[in-house]
């Protein structure tokens, strides 16, 4: 059958649907996921299992489970209470990455200012550009620590959403509660979300601001300590009047029913959570007293990861490590990061593994550090060195 106008069609030059202007011009993340069949040190995930209550759950899923629609509301509840909130102030998200995509869609427009420190969580800018062009990254110095003064100075009455990480990604520094008051206040015509993904390893929180600090949104996951991450499950807290905004861009049936039906036993079991989260405490004093008999620099960290500056031969590293059974992650493209890579800190067994093909590795490579007796803030002797 001939179709009216085809053959003139065809004729012409082929005319594809475009994307917006913000699509094309935010930048792509793109996750190195192959090949993970290794001692898994590059993704800051649990590094061992979630809760055993969560697993017995788990094996409880029902065939019929399984053709329903979610129900959050009940679940939303159970959270609310367990972190002394209202139920108006809670709402579930497909992992923190989606609460980071539903506040960029509910609170900004194309001339809106999002602001951003850098380096950090790199979904913050490719969310945050999606709704706008004009994504503010303010640059820490060669210290890495938060660049307090000059964020606030990059507050103007455009800004409309802020995020900052607390302990931040990829460096492991952190944020005093006072600054972050003080970014709120000095922001009020702005949302400001703080991202405590790593919230169990620090210990400090502003959780118990949210409702008494009007434009402040906690950000929390259950992909790190809660060992949930295939699940993909996170939570956004914030005061009733703001969250009303977030559920409505949100999809109804936006988190999947197992991680719905697991996350009030994993909440429940928070004697488990802490356990993970000591050894990862204990693991971290391991690994860096390691890296400092290694004689590599990095910088310190109040999260389940280090950030190791290695120089030249980051990538070599890397590659010498998973030839090793060993996944790092080379953070050499974030700003501010050339030369650094990033290793997550787990239970002690797997600290001891990274540790050993981390002696192993830097040996392969021929790498050796700069200047030996001045690195991560304490003198290294030439006997703890003999492994080169």
């Amino acid at each position: 059958m001939e179709v009216a106008g085809v053959e003139s069609v065809k004729d012409e030059v082929a005319v594809m649907p475009r994307p917006r202007k913000a699509v094309l011009a935010m930048p792509e993340y793109h996750p190195p996921l192959a090949g993970r069949d290794a001692l898994r040190l590059d993704f800051n995930e649990n590094t061992l299992a979630a809760s055993p209550k969560v697993i017995e759950r788990l094996r409880q899923t029902t065939a019929e489970g399984l053709t329903k629609y979610p129900e959050r509301e009940g679940v939303e509840r159970i959270a609310a209470e367990h972190f002394g909130l209202q139920v108006d102030q809670v709402l579930l998200t497909n992992g923190v990455d989606e609460a980071i995509h539903l506040l960029c869609a509910a609170f900004l427009e194309e001339d809106d200012e999002a602001l951003i420190q850098t380096p950090t969580f790199f979904m913050y800018e490719v969310s945050a550009g999606m709704m706008t062009a004009h994504v503010k990254k303010v640059q820490a110095d060669a210290s890495l620590e938060f660049p307090f003064e000059r964020f606030v100075a990059g507050i103007t009455p455009r800004t409309k959403l802020i995020m900052v990480a607390s302990p931040n990604n990829p460096t492991g520094a952190v944020v005093s509660r006072d600054h972050l008051l003080a970014i709120c206040a000095a922001a009020p015509q702005a949302v400001v979300m703080v991202d405590e993904a790593y919230y169990h390893f620090f210990g400090e929180s502003v959780m118990a601001d949210v409702g008494k600090v009007p434009n402040l949104v906690v950000a929390r996951t259950f992909s790190k300590a809660y060992g949930l991450a295939n699940l993909r499950i996170g939570m956004l807290a914030g005061s009733a009047e703001l969250m009303k905004y977030v559920r409505k861009v949100s999809s109804p049936y936006n988190v999947n029913g197992v991680a719905l039906d697991c996350l009030p036993v994993a909440l429940a079991d928070d004697a488990y959570v802490q356990w993970y989260a000591e050894q990862v405490r204990a693991g971290l004093a391991r690994m860096t007293d390691g890296l400092r008999v290694l004689g590599v620099d990095f910088f310190p960290s109040h999260a389940n990861f280090v950030l190791m500056k290695i120089g030249p031969k980051h990538a070599q590293l890397v590659k010498a490590m998973r030839a090793r059974g060993v996944l790092l992650r080379d953070r050499s493209t974030d700003p501010g990061c050339d030369g650094y890579v990033r290793i997550t800190v787990g239970v002690a067994e797997h600290v001891t593994c990274g540790l050993e093909a981390l002696k192993k590795s830097l040996a392969e490579i021929g790498w050796a550090p700069k200047q030996v007796g001045e690195l991560a803030g304490r003198e290294v002797s030439v006997d703890e060195r003999e492994w080169e």
